[in-house]
């Protein structure tokens, strides 16, 4: 199920609400159960086959967890280390066998058939969060491995599919606190504030920059040089919109719960070096990766050759997070590269005027989110060089047209601005990337000011959740779905 769906936001998020807060007042752990349960239809609407790996996942790791419980067990980090490399192995096999096989096929010249496999929705997601329940319960941050709150943490459903990863503790401690069980009215308001702004970006932004996208990538023989760019840029706007939208929405979604799922975007294009960028992007990622895998390889503890191979590794296996293809990993490995490039110039980068910072560190993300979005890296190499020779500057209609919606003449008569968009050419998606990078780079971010209200900014979020609503015509599936 989509946060942006009419069942959703009609139907399954009003009616989890009722229950969580009606049986929650009967016993505390009804609310619980009522999670669980909605969590899993939640996961499984869409294809209820999906829920057999996700319910062996859950029992294999609870058992794990349970005997990393006891004080007593011998070989406690032989039992932690086993049930991470099962976790690491199904990631793998569900999500990489198909692209191994592909390789080995084109390497040794074979015709291994390919492997029928039902890819598990948010695997990658929710295997991180087995693998830090369980090494909480290792480390003892979790007293106990109670079955209800592990089930509750792993299946909570606004951050399952997609994130935000969450730390155990946080999560448990939050779900077992009676003062979160009764409903608060200021948390209701702004969760429904915060969840429309994400809507917003979703179906308004994320899905108009797709389909302009889309053209690009449909029309590789015709694009121009500056369609190109645009088209880079477009998808850059495209990705932030689509996956922090969803951030938002699950956010708003929490603290309507009463649970606070921690910030996972930051504005990051007013990043000024990469490594500014992984601070403001996919925060809860890059903090599992800190904590779970830089650390225990020793971090920056042990000189500047491992801290450079510390770096290099984490963004190796972030590419392969991502997904079973060349362009990720080699976009793992460029923006590593660059991470350890600001970490050797950092002070002289500071010296340096903080608008060029700004434009190069922009435009570095611009590129590398190109090659994200290519279908092979050859691919990609073909777009920079139409981009590199610069031989159009014409726009083409298509790509044009792609910013046209259906409202836009509503708009136009509304607002009698008929002789501007008759007069300027492209009116429509200049409006759409002007705007959007007055969003990115001018208000602070949606999660920090989310106990901020106002009447102004209720009424902003009221036209931007109708607006949105209205234009719900097609359920769209969010970028990150895929990973």
């Amino acid at each position: 199920m989509q946060f942006n769906s009419f069942l959703f936001i009609l139907c399954f998020l009003p009616l989890v609400l009722l229950g969580y807060f009606t049986l929650g007042r009967v016993h505390p752990v009804w609310n619980k159960l009522v999670l669980i349960g909605a969590s899993l239809f939640f996961y499984a609407y869409a294809e209820p086959r999906t829920l057999l790996p996700l319910g062996l996942s859950l029992l294999v790791n609870y058992i794990f967890s349970k005997l990393l419980e006891s004080e007593k067990l011998r070989w406690r980090r032989f039992f932690l280390a086993v049930p991470v490399c099962i976790n690491a192995a199904l990631l793998l096999y569900f999500k990489y066998l198909n692209f191994a096989i592909t390789n080995y096929n084109a390497l040794f010249h074979t015709e291994h058939a390919l492997k029928t496999l039902l890819l598990p929705v948010g695997i990658s997601f929710f295997t991180f969060q087995q693998i830090a329940y369980l090494v909480s319960v290792y480390r003892k941050e979790l007293l106990k491995a109670d079955l209800i709150d592990y089930l509750a943490y792993i299946t909570y459903f606004p951050k399952l599919l997609m994130g935000p990863l969450m730390e155990p503790v946080d999560f448990v401690e939050q779900l077992n606190d009676l003062d979160r069980k009764k409903i608060n009215w200021d948390n209701l308001a702004c969760g429904v504030k915060i969840f429309s702004f994400g809507l917003f970006k979703k179906v308004m932004l994320a899905d108009t920059f797709a389909a302009a996208v889309a053209w690009g990538y449909s029309n590789l023989g015709v694009a121009t040089a500056m369609d190109w760019l645009l088209v880079m840029l477009f998808y850059t706007f495209e990705i932030y919109f689509d996956f922090s939208g969803y951030s938002d929405m699950a956010v708003g979604v929490s603290m309507m719960l009463n649970i606070d799922l921690p910030i996972n975007f930051d504005s990051p294009y007013k990043a000024l070096s990469i490594r500014d960028f992984w601070k403001r992007w996919h925060i809860s990622l890059t903090k599992f990766f800190t904590k779970y895998v830089y650390i225990p390889l020793g971090g920056s503890r042990k000189g500047l050759f491992f801290t450079y191979l510390n770096t290099m590794i984490i963004f190796v296996i972030s590419g392969i997070w991502h997904g079973a293809n060349w362009t990720f990993l080699l976009w793992g490995i460029l923006h590593g590269l660059m991470m350890v490039f600001d970490r050797i110039f950092g002070k002289l980068e500071e010296k340096i005027f903080e608008p060029v910072r700004w434009a190069v560190s922009f435009f570095c993300v611009n590129v590398l989110w190109l090659l994200f979005r290519s279908d092979s890296i050859g691919q990609w190499k073909q777009i920079i060089k139409t981009i590199a020779q610069f031989n159009s500057t014409s726009i083409s209609e298509g790509l044009l047209n792609s910013f046209v919606l259906p409202e836009a003449g509503f708009l136009t008569d509304v607002l009698h601005i008929g002789r501007l968009t008759n007069g300027m050419h492209g009116f429509w998606m200049l409006l759409f990337v002007f705007g959007s990078l007055l969003l990115c780079l001018v208000p602070e971010n949606n999660y920090k000011k989310r106990m901020q209200n106002s009447g102004f900014t209720m009424l902003l979020a009221a036209v931007a959740f109708v607006w949105s609503f209205i234009c719900l015509s097609a359920e769209s599936v969010f970028v990150y779905f895929n990973f």
